[in-house]
């Protein structure tokens, strides 16, 4: 079976840091993703990264905060996020797709992950 599983939110004042983990089993993918759903917000894209190469994306409202790097074995990767404002309050997801390109849409993805909470305080 496969599935993608996220770890490392949680609640953290402005300013602050988390690293997210997401890790992929039965399986591994090509290209990985995160995006995140705020209350009443339509899910948008953070970051994606292809794996051969390494190229990253980042949507503009994280460049220069977050990051994107991978783990071993095509299995996991990692969301580092720094100088975290609360409009970054969201439930972060993971997504994952065997195309070798990474895509800033959702239809790009065809795993997805159960998503992490995470809360930033003012």
């Amino acid at each position: 079976q496969v599935q993608l599983v996220e770890s490392g939110g949680g609640l953290v004042q402005a300013g602050g840091s988390l690293r997210l983990s997401c890790a992929a089993s039965g399986r591994s993918f090509s290209s990985y993703a995160w995006f995140r759903q705020a209350p009443g917000k339509d899910r948008e894209f953070v970051g994606a990264i292809s794996w051969s190469g390494g190229r990253t994306y980042y949507a503009d409202f994280v460049k220069g905060r977050f990051t994107i790097s991978r783990g071993n074995a095509k299995i996991t990767v990692y969301l580092q996020m720094n100088s975290l404002k609360p409009e970054d309050t969201a439930v972060y997801y993971c997504a994952a797709s065997s195309r070798s390109l990474a895509t800033r849409e959702e239809s790009g993805y065809n795993y997805w992950g159960q998503g992490t909470q995470v809360t930033v305080s003012s």
